[in-house]
């Protein structure tokens, strides 16, 4: 999917910023530009680096592969529905995630490459991940079994198997989306996928996964810069694995 050009853009995010401050993505406003606003700043989507939640060092570095990822996965916690939209939430959302990736799972480091929480706070999840975002390469994740080589995963706190989604994460989950497809120049037509369209999982619940084609067209027409109005039919499901990796799972996996 790298590469496509569908879209009409390429590559139009400017990366700044420096570890423990979070990284700030700074896209363009205006027609045919992206449009992203966080944190006060109307032109600015802000990713909260591992220093700022706490992270824990890894086992051992992430791999950082020489390639995009060419999927984006949607997964759900969940987790319990909290009404805490706080930053400090989301911090300990993080530490929790992690802690049970590496105590309970015996993995080296927790397994998503971001996580937003419902209060829409978007943080850094596998080590290295915001370096290789910036290179425009890919880091291995742990979050989908048989395909982490190729997919980059974002981890969306609570349970939506009929809960409706908070309008701060759906806000943030859309400005995420959009940025990645930018960077890596994917098609949302086709990279926007779900944790179950690889595997035996009703992740990320039925609530969220139909939301999923409004997802692909609310990215589409951020990329685009129009207000066209296109849903994105839900693309046929991929290779099976069998994979219902959840935050709390019955039992461990390794990190393939």
């Amino acid at each position: 999917m790298s590469g496509h050009a569908g879209h009409g853009i390429s590559r139009r995010a400017l990366l700044g910023g420096t570890a423990g401050a979070g990284l700030m993505a700074t896209f363009p406003l205006g027609a045919g530009g992206l449009a992203a606003a966080r944190s006060g700043d109307r032109d600015r989507l802000r990713i909260h680096a591992r220093e700022d939640w706490n992270a824990r060092p890894p086992r051992q570095p992430a791999q950082l592969l020489d390639h995009a990822p060419d999927h984006i996965i949607i997964h759900h916690t969940a987790t319990p529905n909290t009404k805490d939209f706080s930053l400090e939430q989301a911090y300990r959302l993080s530490r929790i995630i992690q802690r049970f990736h590496m105590e309970e799972w015996g993995w080296d480091d927790i397994g998503e490459q971001l996580t937003i929480s419902r209060g829409g706070h978007v943080m850094e999840g596998r080590n290295r991940t915001l370096s290789a975002i910036r290179a425009g390469r890919h880091v291995l994740g742990a979050q989908l079994r048989g395909h982490n080589h190729h997919t980059i995963g974002i981890e969306n706190e609570g349970t939506y198997s009929d809960a409706p989604v908070p309008a701060q994460l759906w806000s943030s989950l859309v400005d995420t989306c959009a940025w990645l497809c930018d960077v890596y120049d994917l098609d949302p037509s086709q990279a926007i996928r779900a944790h179950r369209d690889f595997g035996d999982t009703d992740c990320p619940g039925d609530a969220l996964y139909d939301r999923l084609p409004e997802l692909r067209s609310e990215v589409a027409r951020r990329l685009r810069g129009t207000n066209e109005h296109t849903i994105w039919p839900i693309p046929r499901p991929v290779t099976k694995s069998l994979s219902a990796q959840r935050l709390v799972p019955p039992q461990t996996r390794p990190e393939s």
